[in-house]
């Protein structure tokens, strides 16, 4: 028997342990083999590993594409380019976009656009807003992989529902079977201490942080779990980037209700100094914490209340995000930065210092990504039938992002720019294609597929 791709010669790691001088067995995209490397068929092309480590490809859930309507910041092309660099193989973009994700043609718009593009798999969120919630059942049918709600400010102004539409969204959301995440700060809190700062003119980069105060997070968190306990929703808290916001989702787990939760390497890898140290190119909404509230997330992180690593990926121009006067008003500036290339080597430098095993990081940013959003098996593991997506990581190369025009997004302002790491990507498998090795994004635009999803 002779199959299409084999790689060889690398150690096997997925959530239930690893396999050494492992490999892997592909045909028409999907995965026939898995295991010692002198078991596997014959094939076609052979890639040697060289030693490295296998891992079931990485799933971002939750990146800003841009597309459509915002594409001089990003596009699906550039995204997934960066993605694919990255050793990301599935990536899910935001719908605060021009048009907003809030109705069936807009999410087929946006499928179509990442049809025509994407270097990897994707898949789309829709918003829900006081505006839709007749649509819901229609967006479902569209194929959303899952609902957003964004409950404070953010880029693109996308309001709120009121609370008895949450909880209206949440019962029709529920009778689909799919998740609605939120981005989790409230408004009220928010737009108080804003206008309080700007009023009192306090213009520095820490200002906008602390205008976003942990209690606004935490707050809506415990909102919406409390709407969920109420509904059987299920739901998902996008960006925890506070321990006590962590700490709260705990509580609702305790509960009972069906409530998952993420972080970013960001809020792992810095504190709230990194603005006092870089400004308005660490500016991102939840912002980065201060040490306690980091290490209380960090707890949350190794004791499972958090279940997933996702980036924000959220590219923006230099001027937009003030790159030649970091330390300026920080009100003239805009949140976010990108991240896809830079979460992987991130939590390979955790994983190097200690602070969990290659098992655990797998579990959390692959499987349990795919599993959260109605993607497992057929992404986030390495089962025998499914989509040969993996990534192959040199868990002891030590290197620095030097220069972000390195990277491969249309705009790469990010505070990772003059970080070390320990571990990179090396070679990045999309269904049995080749999409990144050697330093290089060899895939073909227009690869990339949307993922079907699985509501059970």
């Amino acid at each position: 028997m002779t199959v299409d791709l084999v790689v060889r010669n690398c150690t096997v790691v997925t959530p239930a342990g690893r396999t050494p001088d492992g490999g892997v067995a592909v045909e028409d995209g999907t995965i026939v083999a898995v295991g010692r490397s002198d078991r596997l068929p014959d094939a076609d092309r052979v890639v040697d590993a060289e030693g490295n480590v296998l891992v079931p490809g990485i799933v971002d859930g939750h990146i800003h594409n841009r597309e459509p309507g915002l594409e001089y910041k990003e596009d699906w092309e550039s995204a997934t380019r960066a993605a694919a660099a990255g050793g990301v193989t599935t990536v899910v973009g935001m719908p605060n976009t021009d048009p907003v994700i809030d109705r069936p043609e807009h999410l087929e718009l946006k499928f179509e656009r990442g049809e025509a593009s994407a270097h990897v798999d994707f898949q789309s969120y829709a918003v829900v807003t006081s505006e839709n919630l007749e649509l819901i059942p229609d967006i479902d049918e569209a194929g959303a992989l899952g609902f957003k709600i964004f409950l404070g400010s953010t880029v693109g102004d996308v309001p709120p529902p009121n609370d008895g539409e949450i909880l209206e969204a949440m019962e029709r959301i529920g009778e689909t079977g799919k998740r609605l995440g939120f981005h989790e700060e409230n408004g009220e809190i928010i737009d108080h201490y804003t206008e309080r700062f700007q009023a009192e003119g306090r213009t520095e980069p820490i200002d906008h942080s602390h205008s976003r105060p942990v209690i606004a997070e935490q707050e809506a968190v415990e909102r919406m779990i409390t709407f969920a306990a109420e509904t059987d929703a299920k739901i998902h808290m996008f960006h925890v980037s506070s321990g006590s916001a962590a700490e709260a989702v705990a509580r609702g787990k305790a509960r009972g209700v069906d409530v998952t939760a993420e972080t970013c390497p960001h809020y792992l890898w810095f504190t709230e100094e990194v603005m006092r140290e870089k400004g308005n190119v660490a500016r991102i909404q939840p912002p980065i914490r201060d040490a306690d509230e980091q290490a209380r997330l960090w707890n949350a992180l190794e004791t499972g209340t958090i279940d997933c690593i996702a980036t924000d990926h959220a590219p923006h121009t230099p001027d937009e995000k003030k790159v030649d006067d970091p330390f300026g008003n920080t009100w003239d500036a805009i949140s976010g930065f990108v991240g896809l290339e830079t979460e992987v080597p991130a939590m390979l430098t955790f994983v190097d210092q200690g602070r969990f095993t290659l098992e655990e990081w797998v579990r959390r940013h692959s499987t349990r990504p795919a599993q959260v959003w109605g993607m497992y098996p057929q992404k986030g593991s390495l089962q025998i039938g499914t989509d040969a997506d993996f990534t192959i990581v040199d868990p002891g190369r030590e290197w620095t992002l030097a220069d972000r025009e390195t990277l491969h997004s249309k705009n790469c302002v990010t505070p990772f720019e003059g970080e070390s790491f320990t571990g990179k990507a090396v070679t990045t498998v999309v269904r049995g294609e080749v999409v990144y090795e050697d330093g290089a994004v060899v895939g073909e635009s227009g690869y990339g597929t949307r993922v079907d999803v699985d509501n059970e």
